[in-house]
């Protein structure tokens, strides 16, 4: 692997599909990975359309997942696949990330990782099993800026965190666009697709991990509530809950995908004994810096930028004034993976700074994040649920 580019195989995000060619887009970014086959459907002839569209020759685009993975394990290993990237509705990502584990593929997994929390403990032990590396795309925790607010917390520059608040709203399904065909939104809002969850598994789970990714805490409870608004849908399209931390702070969590005229709008509030943090994803290469005795800092990222940690400048791409954006963060996700499985290919101890990104013990934490909500959200007897292990 030292001196070639890294080989995936891609199951889901063919034709149509929204965050499949946001992967290859972050995959390809380095030109340390390259795209060599693909199983991009259920439907063998739109996988078929989906592989010729990215010129890929028809001996290495699949009509089912077992297919690729058995077949691509037969090659030889100078051909082969070196890992997967799995971007399909939440339902299908336990079934082939085992299968991949098992025949000596490691995984990139799109979240929240797995459909219930069974198969999440289950995958936990594959990987230990079998010793390979599973990464999950929590994108935003490949900002820059957000990797910034992580050192300056850890260096202990807010003393003791009191207080997190965290936000993610969307407004994409106010009305019920399932119902005219949005893909998207058509498996999100299926429980028998996306899981106990909606909104809150969704897009809730990168609200959780911002937290705990930023702050190094843990939720030990939560209080919760989950609320459906559009007239018939199955799954929640709002919720919101009280967090308590592992070192007493407190928090609030808000997430929602029916705040009408909403973007994508996620906002990160972390207030400790000598001040505060806020960082907002619309507005990517600032991070604020609150005191109680002195004015607000406007920290910005960017190559060249004195001051900033080293995990930030590792994973800043562009110079000041040029947005570090969504696909650039996903990037930073693929490249620390790719770094870390070179490293681990060739015997050697992968650097810290390759090794920050999510794992699958953070795929764990978000399925028992969703359970943790759903249990609190229907129990009217006592509010305060425990973090469900």
């Amino acid at each position: 692997m030292r001196n070639r580019k890294l080989r995936m195989g891609m199951i889901g995000g063919g034709i149509n599909a929204f965050i499949g060619s946001i992967h290859r887009c972050a995959a390809l970014m380095d030109n340390e990975i390259e795209l060599v086959c693909g199983c991009f459907s259920r439907n063998e002839e739109t996988s078929r359309q989906s592989g010729r569209s990215l010129y890929l020759p028809d001996n290495r685009v699949y009509g089912n997942y077992r297919e690729m993975i058995m077949q691509e394990a037969l090659l030889p290993e100078g051909e082969r696949m070196d890992f997967v990237a799995i971007v399909t509705p939440n339902k299908d990502h336990y079934e082939p990330a085992v299968m991949s584990l098992d025949a000596g593929f490691d995984v990139v997994l799109d979240k929240p990782m797995t459909f219930s929390l069974e198969e999440a403990r289950s995958l936990q032990q594959k990987v230990k099993e079998t010793g390979r590396l599973l990464a999950l795309t929590h994108t935003y925790s490949g900002y820059p800026a957000v990797k910034e607010a992580k050192a300056r917390i850890a260096r202990g520059d807010l003393g003791k965190i009191r207080r997190v608040y965290v936000e993610y709203i969307q407004g994409w399904l106010t009305d019920r666009v399932e119902l005219l065909g949005n893909n998207n939104a058509v498996w999100r809002t299926d429980p028998l697709q996306s899981g106990k969850a909606g909104c809150i598994g969704d897009i809730g789970t990168h609200a959780w991990h911002l937290s705990e990714y930023i702050t190094g805490l843990r939720v030990t409870e939560l209080c919760a509530e989950l609320k459906t608004f559009a007239t018939g849908r199955q799954l929640d399209d709002d919720g919101a809950a009280l967090l308590h931390y592992d070192n007493g702070a407190t928090g609030v969590l808000i997430a929602t995908q029916i705040a009408a005229g909403e973007e994508n709008n996620i906002t990160v509030r972390v207030y400790g004994e000598k001040g505060g943090l806020e960082w907002r994803q619309m507005e990517p290469n600032t991070l604020y810096a609150k005191w109680s005795d002195r004015p607000t800092e406007e920290i910005r990222v960017g190559n060249g930028f004195s001051g900033l940690s080293d995990v930030a400048r590792w994973n800043t791409r562009t110079p000041g004034g040029h947005p570090e954006g969504y696909i650039e963060a996903f990037a930073n996700i693929y490249r620390n993976f790719a770094r870390t499985l070179r490293a681990r290919a060739a015997g050697e101890t992968p650097r810290k700074k390759w090794l920050d990104f999510p794992t699958v013990d953070d795929g764990l934490r978000g399925m028992q994040f969703i359970e943790t909500m759903v249990a609190s959200a229907h129990n009217n007897d006592g509010k305060w649920q425990p973090w469900i292990d």
